[in-house]
């Protein structure tokens, strides 16, 4: 039985994300009563009154009950996912336990609910990471729920938008590397966004006793074999970039790569390359489409459908191509800040006194002044190198140099015409904080 689409109302739940706010998005397009809920929505994901901030990890299973039963939900989607552990980020308790709490609350709260949760594809047997194996561990407490449910897993995503490892594989394209043979060789089966999206309304059209669609697990991607390579080769047909000579990128560099975006995780920061993303892909991303073809009739869009009918727009090129480049501007912009008050605090604390005093500053506030200002420029690197607080530490470093810059020009004039020019090269440096400042937006 199939209902009218207004009549069900949907809960999707990580809508912010680049899954969930396509879902959330085009679910109200198709005319179905859509609830978008995020810890938090940037003002353009504003785009209904329907999105509605909750603080949804936190939240108890009674919370839940209610906030199902009072917006008289039909079907709950969940889309949460964390690549790995770090600071604010707990792959069991997203993955495992709150999908535990998520299933206690449907069952409290006395409605008839679908559950459909997006998963990964994959066999038990070959996951290795807690990303792979929390994700597991909730598929079987679905399944052991008795809830009407749909486990969909789909493959490597491709949307109109980029985020995490979509980001990576177009910014790879958009440079003359070339991944390694091992890694190339990978099978990567991909999925449109659209086709996820259009399983997910089906499923929500179904009567809540429809016996096809409950209980079920499906893999979600194209049936023809692709691998990783080809993937990026056809980023690269859409960018332009196919006949340009490519530098192929030794094995190490990805493990060190990992091992850097580990460190950056610990600061915050959600880098594409960890340890985790560098395992999942090389483990792969394979499946059998047949029986969500088959239950659904949908036909799943081939990658060159996705990414090759249309060239990248100028947008597309700038993202990828400044997508690597913005974490190392910011990684250097914080270790320069700390780098310069370091030395001038420690290392070359006495010629930096001797500067001052030879520009007529009194000598009972040299050593504090030149205390002070190397403080201030490691303060600002400190800033800058931590996700939560990049953003004040790139204006603070723009109104510091911007001081440093007017002060010279009032107190010490002769310094902007030095031979090595330091102060004529702070501009450049502000511009290059103002762009770090303008892509700090990951979504």
């Amino acid at each position: 039985m199939i209902l009218e689409n207004s009549l069900r109302k949907i809960l999707v739940l990580g809508a912010s994300g680049l899954l969930g706010r396509f879902i959330t998005d085009d679910l109200r397009l198709r005319g179905f009563g859509t609830i978008g809920v995020a810890r938090h929505f940037e003002p353009s994901q504003r785009t209904s009154a329907s999105d509605i901030e909750l603080p949804i990890m936190s939240m108890d299973t009674a919370s839940l009950a209610r906030l199902i039963r009072e917006r008289e939900i039909d079907v709950v989607v969940n889309c949460l996912g964390v690549l790995q552990d770090g600071p604010g980020s707990d792959t069991r308790a997203v993955h495992r336990d709150f999908v535990e709490r998520l299933l206690d609350a449907i069952r409290d709260s006395g409605r008839a609910v679908r559950f459909v949760h997006i998963s990964i594809p994959g066999t038990a047997n070959a996951d290795r990471t807690a990303f792979s194996t929390t994700k597991r561990e909730a598929e079987r407490l679905i399944a052991a729920s008795g809830i009407p449910h749909a486990i969909l897993r789909p493959g490597f995503v491709v949307a109109p938008s980029a985020y995490g490892g979509s980001a990576m594989l177009r910014a790879l394209a958009a440079f003359p590397l070339q991944l390694p043979g091992d890694e190339s060789a990978t099978p990567f089966q991909p999925v449109a966004v659209e086709d996820i999206s259009a399983t997910i309304a089906l499923l929500a059209a179904r009567d809540i006793g429809d016996a096809s669609a409950n209980a079920v697990t499906w893999d979600l991607m194209q049936p023809q074999p692709i691998t990783l390579g080809n993937v990026i080769d056809q980023f690269r047909w859409s960018f332009g970039t196919s006949r340009w000579p490519r530098i192929t990128l030794p094995g190490f560099l990805l493990d060190l790569g990992a091992k850097m975006g580990d460190l950056a995780n610990k600061l915050g920061w959600m880098p594409p390359m960890r340890s985790t993303a560098i395992a999942e892909l090389r483990r792969g991303v394979t499946g059998d489409p047949e029986s969500w073809m088959a239950a659904t009739g949908i036909v799943p869009k081939t990658l060159a459908q996705t990414v090759g009918g249309h060239a990248a727009t100028i947008q597309d090129k700038w993202f990828a191509r400044l997508f690597l480049v913005k974490a190392l501007v910011i990684a250097s912009l914080a270790l320069f800040w700390i780098a310069s008050g370091f030395i001038a605090l420690v290392i070359s604390f006495p010629a930096t006194k001797a500067i001052l005093l030879s520009h007529g500053f009194p000598p009972s506030l040299v050593a504090p002044f030149a205390a002070i200002t190397s403080l201030m420029d490691i303060s600002v690197g400190v800033l800058t190198a931590f996700r939560w607080t990049c953003a004040i530490g790139l204006v603070a470093g723009i109104v510091v140099s911007l001081g440093y810059m007017a002060g010279t020009a009032l107190f010490t004039p002769d310094l902007w015409i030095e031979p090595l020019g330091a102060l004529v090269k702070t501009a450049p440096a502000i511009v290059l904080m103002l762009v770090a400042l303008l892509t700090l937006d990951n979504r």
